[in-house]
């Protein structure tokens, strides 16, 4: 048998033309060289590029363009300043319809090629108008040339692209981030450097409530007290009357995570409230709340289209958060359960619960992992599981769980095609086939998509 030839590696300094034919996981372009995979960052499927090879792998390598010899039809001028060097988006260069149909087929590429499964997923649903949607920045803080900047990090750095503007961010969000940069550098408040692990401020935090229009602050430094925090809550205010709260995170330590373990409120209200479809949601300091309201109601609604629910069943959340899927369905459910690892997070599912005055919740601090087999060994009835995972999906022993007590619909909620295909071929394998795919656009000009699944128990099993 004829033995297939590598391709011939492309060197590091070389340059070359490329077509690109598709994009990566992280919006790099992807083309080939000598049938190498190479990824090209800031190009598009549909560009002729003229590149430099800045790097070569065992599987892949990396280039830099050089000229863009033909643009894409789907190329357009970004309308961010910055979006070439922020990290925060990926896809700004490129048309919305054509970042829709590529999240479409990455949904149904991961499903065929990693779920092996025969399943088409429902065309994506998009927004109407994708801008201004993220309901939440969190701008980290330094010096550059003796000068404070506040803005995004640099793509795959630790680097701090100034900020200027940002065209996904809630205006108000902008408004925030201008004079919260005039107030710190007029009061002198020394930003924290990654490298000497000197100074105080590291980032600061604004959340703002869609429907209220209202907004929240949250310092994080390395001290104990918030310093200047008189005149900075004085001038903060008087500069944005939108704003209602104030608090301070204290992170001495000098790991990646944004959030120490204390917050405290030193001005205003403890909450923001901000509203999906009939609820209210209390979002404090540190809550988990989806970036994007306006896709939310949509993704909700899709959850409760899928459970079709009766009043009789009664329904698990699990990797709950702060309880908003469950409670969005509780009004049409016996009684709902929620299952969350994080403490802080249950206690504010709680509160939403009696906010919303849904009275068949019940919200139990946990690993889903550990917390279903207890519950369900008791003979309980469960007629719904909804997953709701992090990025790198179930863990295994929750899935095999589900399917020895044959659950009879699943509905699973992923931010991750790749993580959501693996676990779908996993139920698909044990019991479980699927029904309905339906992904959902929560955060145009980025790579990210979310993505709807029901699943039902197999008859014949």
């Amino acid at each position: 048998m004829k033995q297939a030839t590598k391709p011939l590696l492309p060197g590091v300094g070389n340059y070359y033309t490329v077509k690109i034919t598709d994009l990566n996981s992280n919006g790099e372009g992807v083309g080939r060289v000598n049938d190498f995979v190479t990824f090209i960052p800031e190009t598009i499927p549909g560009d002729l590029v003229e590149i430099q090879i800045s790097e070569v792998k065992k599987s892949f390598a990396r280039g830099v363009v050089i000229r863009l010899i033909e643009n894409s039809p789907d190329r357009i001028c970004a309308s961010c300043a910055v979006s070439k060097n922020c990290g925060g988006c990926q896809l700004q260069h490129m048309e919305y319809k054509a970042q829709l149909n590529w999240k479409e087929n990455q949904v149904n590429q991961a499903l065929q090629r990693i779920g092996k499964l025969d399943v088409l997923a429902s065309p994506i649903i998009g927004m109407e108008t994708p801008n201004y949607y993220r309901n939440k920045a969190q701008l980290p803080v330094g010096v550059k040339d003796d000068t404070l900047i506040i803005g995004f990090y640099r793509k795959g750095t630790h680097d701090i692209v100034d900020y200027t503007s940002c065209n996904i961010l809630h205006p108000l969000i902008h408004k925030t981030a201008v004079a919260v940069k005039e107030v710190l550098a007029e009061l002198e408040i020394p930003a924290y450097n990654r490298r000497t692990k000197q100074g105080i401020l590291r980032h600061v935090i604004v959340r703002v409530s869609f429907t209220q229009a209202k907004l929240m602050v949250i310092f994080v430094t390395t001290t104990k007290t918030l310093v200047k925090q008189e005149l900075l809550v004085e001038q903060l205010t008087n500069l944005v009357p939108e704003l209602v709260s104030i608090a301070h995170n204290i992170n001495p330590r000098s790991s990646k995570t944004i959030l120490g373990r204390e917050t405290k409120i030193v001005w205003g209200e403890s909450y923001l409230i901000d509203t999906i479809g009939q609820l209210e949601f209390a979002i404090s300091p540190a809550s988990f709340f989806q970036v994007n309201p306006i896709q939310t109601e949509i993704l909700y609604d899709k959850v409760k289209e899928y459970a079709n629910l009766s009043g009789r069943e009664v329904v698990w959340d699990l990797y709950c958060g702060t309880g908003s899927i469950g409670l969005y369905l509780a009004s049409e459910a016996k009684k709902v359960y929620g299952v969350e690892s994080l403490a802080a997070a249950v206690l504010d599912a709680e509160y939403n619960a009696k906010l919303n005055k849904r009275t068949n919740t019940e919200f139990i601090c946990g690993r889903a992992e550990d917390v279903l087999p207890k519950y369900a060994d008791t003979g309980e009835q469960i007629d719904l599981v909804i997953l709701d995972p992090p990025r790198q999906g179930c863990e295994s022993a929750l899935l095999e769980t589900i399917s020895r007590l044959e659950v009879p619909k699943l509905i699973y909620v992923s931010c991750n095609p790749t993580t959501l295909a693996r676990d779908l071929a996993y139920l698909s394998a044990h019991g479980y086939q699927v029904e309905q795919v339906q992904p959902v656009d929560m955060f145009p000009m980025t790579t990210h998509v979310e993505t709807v699944v029901l699943m039902s128990r197999k008859e014949d099993k």
